[in-house]
C-alpha cells in the first residue's frame, strides 16, 4: 500500500533548465577582482603602485632563498636566474633581525596605511602572509635534520619544493602586478583578503 501511495504522489521536476546553455552549472558566477583603474579611485594600479606591489614579492623570496641551497647549485638556469639578485639577497641576510623589520615594516607603514590604495596593501599583504607560511617548513627542517639516506633525500626534496613555489610566485605575481593585474596567490589570497580592510 506504501508503494502504491509513492507511485501515485506527482513527481516534481528537478529546478534544472531542460536547455544545457543556461545551466547554472555551465556558468559559475566569478568573483569581483581588483583591476587597474585611475587615481581617483582607491583601487588604483597606477604605475608606482604596480611598482611597489611587484617589489614586495622579493622579501618572502629573499627570506626563503635558504631553501633553494640544493636546486640552485644542480641547475645553471636558475643560477643565472639568481645572480642579478644576490647583492640585494646579502644585503638581506647580512643582519638577522632584517626580515623582522622589512616584516613590521610593510605591515605598519604599508598595510595598516589608507594612503596606499588597497591594490598595494593587498599585494603587500599576500607577501607577508606568504613570509609567515616559512615558519613552518623552517620549523620542520630544524626538527628533522637528517644526514644521509632516505631521510636527506626527503629534506632535500622538500626544500627545493619549498624554494620553487617561493620562485613560481614571485615571478607570476610581480609579473601580474607590473602589468596591472591583481596576482592571487594559493593558500594566501584569502588571508590577504580578510586583513586588507
Amino acid at each position: 500500500m506504501a508503494i502504491t501511495n509513492l507511485l501515485s504522489t506527482a513527481i516534481t521536476p528537478f529546478p534544472f533548465t531542460s536547455h544545457p546553455k543556461h545551466s547554472p552549472f555551465l556558468h559559475p558566477t566569478k568573483r569581483p577582482t581588483i583591476r587597474a583603474q585611475s587615481k581617483n579611485n582607491n583601487d588604483s594600479a597606477d604605475g608606482p603602485d604596480r611598482l611597489i606591489s611587484a617589489i614586495t614579492y622579493f622579501y618572502p623570496f629573499f627570506d626563503g632563498i635558504q631553501y633553494g641551497k640544493y636546486v640552485i647549485t644542480q641547475f645553471a638556469p636558475i643560477q643565472t636566474l639568481i645572480q642579478p639578485l644576490v647583492p640585494a639577497i646579502r644585503v638581506f641576510k647580512s643582519f638577522p633581525l632584517n626580515g623582522l623589520l622589512v616584516f613590521f615594516t610593510l605591515y605598519f607603514i604599508v598595510v595598516r596605511n589608507q594612503n596606499f590604495s588597497r591594490y598595494v596593501r593587498f599585494n603587500t599583504m599576500q607577501a607577508i602572509v606568504l613570509d609567515v607560511l616559512l615558519i613552518f617548513p623552517d620549523l620542520l627542517e630544524r626538527s628533522f635534520n637528517p644526514k644521509d639516506g632516505l631521510g636527506l633525500d626527503l629534506m632535500m626534496s622538500f626544500d627545493s619544493t619549498v624554494f620553487l613555489f617561493l620562485l613560481v610566485c614571485l615571478v607570476y605575481a610581480s609579473s601580474s602586478c607590473l602589468l596591472g593585474q591583481l596576482p592571487r596567490l594559493p593558500i594566501v589570497a584569502e588571508a590577504a583578503d580578510r586583513q586588507v580592510l
